[in-house]
């Protein structure tokens, strides 16, 4: 690898002028060797969304983002799995998950869960982060999340239930993302690095694998809740010998072209060799169940859905709900939160099917599934 950045590019369409932009300014960082960018890729602070950036030994939190480990996580279901497209078994669902599956936290009277083991909160580098975790940590694990985080029942082409989430770490990602920044050499643009061989950064590795392990179990407590409400009412059962549970926004060391190097994927999901993963649109949109193809210059990456076309506030701007109710015709979801979810409306996203005919190259398609019940925060 040379010293100056290598950009390799797929795209769905041609880049925004903000793109150019953060791309432009993470070239000029320190320490940066390769970037690939992900044909879902948007614009987002410090580093836009739908980037992976490889580096020698520095580490830059931004190109991890606040959200860290927010991935998704799938497995599924064997039984009746048309009883849920019927109004009546449709609509208990709905109105059982947020007892089990809470948006924002789970309330303090309903003894939420210890963080023992490797989540166990002095694990973390910083008291203080140890306090939030016992805080904001217990209180939220095994919970949605707001903005583009959703739980969804989905049909594949054979007529099998899936059942999917996703979400992420939460306000523990944001806390570790936070406390590490005041600690970091700016490089400018609002980057700054920490340098994988000194404490701090040493220090960041590790809380930054802990929300990853935090953001997994959550997910994984999510479907585990989801897919008994589903047997209550519908009589599922899930096939846990199917489960998939990874995640799209991580740091960690990695080996390409015989060096290794410290991969950050934002929004990327890994595409190493044959490794299974998903690739969402939004709500209304298929997803695929795709299979790395370990394409050495995308970096072994892949887009992790079909990313924004247009900024939240622009959709909240142009879009009624009338637009989101047309949208979502046949599929069930909470008709009260339709006006809030102009932000997450289909139309506020890229093509997905253009958006994998661009990555051809990155993933082989394996299952189509079609959404049939989403339950969203707002």
């Amino acid at each position: 690898m040379s010293d100056s950045p290598h950009i390799a590019t797929w795209t769905a369409e041609p880049l925004a002028p903000a793109v150019k932009q953060g791309l432009e300014r993470v070239s000029r960082a320190p320490g940066v060797v390769r970037i690939a960018v992900m044909p879902d890729v948007h614009p987002a602070a410090g580093v836009n969304n739908g980037c992976v950036i490889a580096t020698r030994k520095l580490i830059y939190p931004a190109a991890v983002g606040g959200d860290i480990g927010c991935g998704f996580a799938t497995v599924a279901l064997n039984g009746p799995a048309g009883e849920l497209a019927r109004r009546p078994a449709a609509e208990a669902v709905l109105a059982a998950l947020p007892r089990v599956v809470p948006v924002m936290r789970h309330r303090r009277r309903d003894d939420p869960p210890e963080l023992a083991g490797a989540l166990a909160a002095d694990n973390l580098s910083a008291p203080q982060l140890a306090a939030f975790a016992a805080r904001d940590g217990r209180l939220e694990l095994g919970t949605l999340g707001r903005g583009n985080h959703f739980l969804e029942f989905q049909q594949d082409e054979t007529g099998r239930m899936w059942l999917m989430v996703h979400s992420g770490s939460r306000a523990m990602g944001q806390h570790i993302t936070n406390h590490h920044r005041r600690t970091a050499t700016p490089a400018g643009g609002g980057l700054a690095w920490l340098d994988a061989d000194d404490p701090a950064g040493q220090a960041y590795l590790r809380d930054a694998a802990w929300a990853r392990a935090y953001a997994a179990e959550s997910r994984r407590r999510m479907l585990h809740a989801a897919a008994e409400v589903a047997g209550d009412i519908v009589g599922t059962t899930p096939d846990w010998s199917t489960l998939l549970n990874t995640d799209h926004n991580h740091v960690q060391a990695e080996d390409h072209d015989g060096q290794s190097v410290y991969v950050h994927r934002k929004g990327a999901n890994t595409a190493d060799c044959d490794a299974p993963n998903v690739i969402p649109g939004s709500m209304a949109s298929h997803t695929f169940h795709v299979a790395g193809r370990g394409a050495p210059d995308a970096l072994r990456s892949s887009s992790h859905g079909a990313g924004r076309r247009i900024s939240r506030g622009a959709a909240r701007h142009r879009l009624r709900r009338t637009d989101v109710t047309r949208e979502l015709a046949g599929v069930w979801v909470d008709p009260a939160i339709v006006p809030r979810l102009t932000d997450e409306a289909p139309s506020a996203y890229k093509d997905l099917d253009a958006v994998m005919r661009a990555q051809h190259d990155l993933v082989r398609i394996v299952r189509r599934v079609r959404p049939v019940l989403v339950y969203k925060g707002v």
